[in-house]
């Protein structure tokens, strides 16, 4: 699957997270066990996040500081990511989450298990969206949710910017997404389904900025990229339907200090 050096790659798309990043880094460094590669994508020279990755590649040798040259935005930090990635399974990241790091070995075993495209969930099977926005939430929590409805969405959350896809189908997801927030998770969750990949779900708990930092969160612009995916992805996967996901709810600790396995529902397509 993916190559002897590196199984994965994962793509932190940065803007002024130096607060964050060096908590993240530190975390990724210490939980992810097999052999990967850190991409931190940034766009400008004057982010502050620059030297605080210069300063970690010293303690991290598979830690790299990229550049995006493609314009401004996640959508072209994730091209211009994917791009320089070695490995064949992709995970794009944000800098400033926390808690779904504990959930990268299940979509790692979902990977290896036949999917194709794995997003996590804030809004089903146990999952939580801690901290953050307040209007950005109920806004998310309520788009998620209408857009099941009317489109008939396989994936419950599938706003959320924590994905995990094969390399190779990137090219077929075509991102035409403007730069505005992370409205590009939005749009590769429709074009997954319309592809008819095989797609498969994590719960997470999603505790936003716990460590400080400024949000790029803006209400107008934010709220027209979003709803045009929106009207856009429901005319489409009314007509063309979708699989549902695979599902694998992590290993945890009942209250009698029991480990609980991790479960799966679903089955490969």
């Amino acid at each position: 699957m993916a190559s002897p050096a590196n199984s994965l790659a994962i793509l932190l798309p940065v803007l002024n997270e130096g607060i964050n990043l060096k908590i993240m880094l530190k975390i990724l460094r210490a939980t992810i066990e097999v052999p990967h590669e850190v991409l931190v994508v940034y766009d400008t020279p004057e982010d502050n996040s620059i030297p605080v990755a210069r300063e970690m590649q010293r303690d991290y040798p598979s830690l790299h500081v990229l550049h995006n040259t493609l314009g401004r935005g996640v959508v072209n930090a994730i091209r211009a990511g994917v791009a320089a990635a070695k490995s064949d399974v992709i995970l794009i990241f944000a800098a400033d989450e926390v808690g779904p790091i504990l959930a990268v070995d299940d979509m790692l075993a979902l990977i290896q298990e036949g999917a194709d495209f794995v997003s996590c969930t804030r809004y089903a099977h146990g999952g939580r969206r801690l901290g953050g926005s307040f209007i950005g939430g109920v806004l998310s929590r309520t788009a998620n949710r209408l857009f099941n409805r009317i489109a008939g969405s396989a994936l419950s959350d599938a706003t959320t910017g924590i994905k995990m896809f094969r390399r190779d189908l990137f090219p077929s997801l075509d991102l035409q997404s403007k730069p505005v927030g992370w409205a590009c998770a939005f749009e590769m969750s429709i074009k997954a389904q319309m592809l008819g990949l095989r797609l498969a779900e994590v719960p997470i708990v999603s505790i936003d900025r716990l460590y400080g930092g400024t949000s790029t969160f803006r209400l107008g612009p934010w709220t027209w990229e979003y709803l045009r995916w929106f009207i856009w992805g429901a005319r489409r996967l009314r007509k063309v339907g979708a699989q549902p996901p695979i599902v694998r709810i992590p290993a945890s600790v009942d209250w009698r200090g029991r480990v609980q396995p991790s479960a799966i529902s679903g089955a490969p397509p």
